[in-house]
């Protein structure tokens, strides 16, 4: 099978597709014919060198994918040859076929087309798990999500809408400030021209804050709380490290929570999917809430998917065609 790989750490130039052995499905896993894989900011970053895969997992990208099961292992109930289906994955998403436990698949929304399946497992799990989830963000809360026009922000956006919180977002420019407006943000903050943190607070304050910039935001989101809020640090492109005034945090009676999805054990993984398939799925078929594609890339073209995707120009989801 084609799979992408980066042997040698590096930029987008990097990224090889090259053949690899056929995955076979063990005991309480599938393997899935790809129709489509997608791109995430972690992706970058483990081409780069600094986000291993787990340990024992395929050093192959891609941490989602869509397609059509091929095989099913033993002890395996529920899934069956020929199943289109999505997947929260470790690894091994850039790839013509993929094994993945069992339950990390799972069915693709009704209305949604297989291909455009590929764009919904990592951003599905990652919110619910993270805002609803680790978070607890309560319909009528306020929930701020940093990055509204990526695909993680903009499905949060809608996510928390549909579920009856109020919603503010950050975004880098008027046309991506439009854009989470037009998916429900009840105010979009041009983050070049305003200062959230005013911005926030003059509104009350967030009860909720979903944040990829990490060190850089850290002090800010704090003020930007209200009281018991709670921040959840999902990604560091602003760094890793920063000084923290816990008096200010006291005085929120906040809470600062840090998560990772990839390297959470399976059974954790699946109960997140088993929760998204209940809550999430539904609102997607009704159209309430949807994974918003910036371009479809074909698999050959990798590198240049992972140029978009650090250019920043996007929004919405990357998508890697692999199969029909």
């Amino acid at each position: 099978m084609r799979a992408v790989t980066a042997p040698e750490p590096g930029g987008p130039e990097a990224l090889v597709v090259t053949d690899h052995p056929d995955p076979e499905a063990g005991p309480g896993e599938v393997v899935i014919d790809v129709v489509a894989s997608s791109v995430n900011r972690a992706d970058t970053l483990q081409r780069k060198g600094f986000y291993n895969p787990p340990k024992g997992a395929s050093d192959v990208l891609g941490l989602e994918c869509s397609g059509r099961i091929s095989a099913v292992g033993a002890g395996v109930d529920g899934w069956a040859v020929g199943d289109e289906v999505c997947a929260l994955l470790g690894s091994g998403g850039y790839a013509e076929k993929v094994a993945v436990p069992a339950g990390q698949v799972m069915p693709v929304p009704s209305g949604v087309d297989l291909k455009a399946a590929a764009a919904l497992p990592e951003v599905a799990c990652t919110v619910w798990s993270n805002v609803f989830m680790v978070a607890g963000l309560q319909p009528e809360e306020t929930l701020l999500v940093h990055g509204g026009a990526g695909g993680i922000g903009n499905f949060a956006i809608q996510l928390g809408k549909a579920l009856g919180s109020r919603v503010l977002t950050t975004a880098g420019s008027a046309e991506k400030v439009a854009l989470c407006e037009s998916l429900g943000a009840d105010r979009a903050i041009n983050y070049r021209d305003e200062d959230f943190v005013e911005v926030v607070k003059d509104s009350g304050g967030a009860d909720v804050i979903l944040d990829n910039m990490g060190a850089k935001y850290l002090s800010r989101n704090v003020e930007a709380l209200a009281v018991q809020g709670r921040l959840v640090v999902i990604g560091m492109q602003g760094g890793s490290k920063a000084e923290l005034d816990l008096s200010a945090l006291l005085r929120k009676r906040g809470a600062v929570i840090a998560t990772s999805l990839r390297a959470r054990p399976t059974g954790e993984k699946s109960a997140i999917c088993a929760e998204v398939v209940e809550y999430v799925w539904p609102l997607v078929s009704e159209g309430k809430v949807r994974s918003l594609v910036h371009e479809e890339v074909p698999l050959e073209e990798v590198g240049r998917a992972h140029a978009l995707m650090e250019s920043g120009s996007h929004s919405g989801k990357i998508l890697l065609t692999v199969g029909g």
